[in-house]
């Protein structure tokens, strides 16, 4: 497949998917935003898949159901359905799409949230298959309809600027009282509660229940996506999908040395 600059199309091509599954308000608000530049196509879950992280299924099938034109369901996770979307020929995609973007999430996905949430892995797969990438979350009782309007806005540069490569992945989130404004982040550290809640079945088996209460906080750290989310802005967060750590190199060739002699 070509994408739109490739084959003369007016339009781009933009394959939106997500976490909370195809009938998402979420979904639905970016894809309306999204359409007043672009052609979308969706392909999302039957149904959610929040905290999926990047987990494709490859030990049962799936299936593929069109909903509506350009709206494909996949009976799989978000990961699937962006992999799926950019392997399946013609079947769901027209052409190759310009850019892959992921939301909006009825909920935020800040700090190290990213490696657990199922927006920033749909987007995250686009990027792995060498296509830009963005990722768009919001709080559930922000203003979907502003939000996906700013993210469209951010969907439409990133297209339309060479300086923003190929395999770029971008994660954004908007808090409830957003102000406005965006401002460029590093990933924050978010602080949940933890602990395994054990309970037993009607019939007396133990069964268990992770994660804690749910409580979650953060400390101040300036020019973190938290501190955006408290300063009422909309943070902008670019991710790499190189996970090397540059300052463990030379420990990792001291260990090299000291196991291979």
């Amino acid at each position: 497949m070509t994408s739109a600059t490739e084959n003369g199309n007016t339009k781009p091509l933009i394959l939106l998917s997500n976490d909370d599954g195809y009938a998402s308000r979420g979904l639905r608000a970016l894809r309306e935003a999204l359409l007043t530049f672009a052609d979308v196509v969706v392909a999302a879950p039957e149904s959610e898949q929040s905290a999926a992280s990047h987990a494709l299924s490859l030990h049962h099938p799936l299936r593929l159901r069109e909903v509506e034109p350009s709206v494909f369901a996949i009976d799989g996770t978000p990961a699937d359905c962006v992999y799926v979307a950019l392997n399946a020929g013609t079947r769901v995609l027209p052409r190759a799409p310009d850019m892959v973007v992921s939301g909006v999430n009825l909920g935020l996905n800040l700090g190290q949230d990213v490696f657990y949430s199922g927006t920033v892995a749909a987007a995250r797969e686009g990027a792995l298959r060498g296509y830009r990438a963005l990722a768009v979350s919001a709080h559930p009782a922000a203003d979907y309809p502003a939000v996906s309007a700013l993210a469209a806005r951010i969907a439409q540069q990133m297209i339309a600027r060479p300086k923003v490569a190929s395999s770029s992945l971008y994660n954004v989130n908007v808090p409830r009282k957003w102000n406005g404004k965006l401002r460029a982040t590093r990933l924050g550290e978010r602080l949940y509660d933890q602990g395994v809640e054990f309970r037993k079945d009607p019939r007396g088996r133990e069964y268990l229940w992770i994660g804690g209460s749910g409580g979650v906080r953060h400390d101040p750290s300036p020019g973190a996506d938290t501190q955006a989310y408290d300063d009422g802005f909309a943070s902008l967060t670019p991710l790499v999908l190189d996970l090397t750590a540059p300052d463990g190199a030379a420990l990792a060739e001291d260990m090299v040395g000291l196991v291979t002699t």
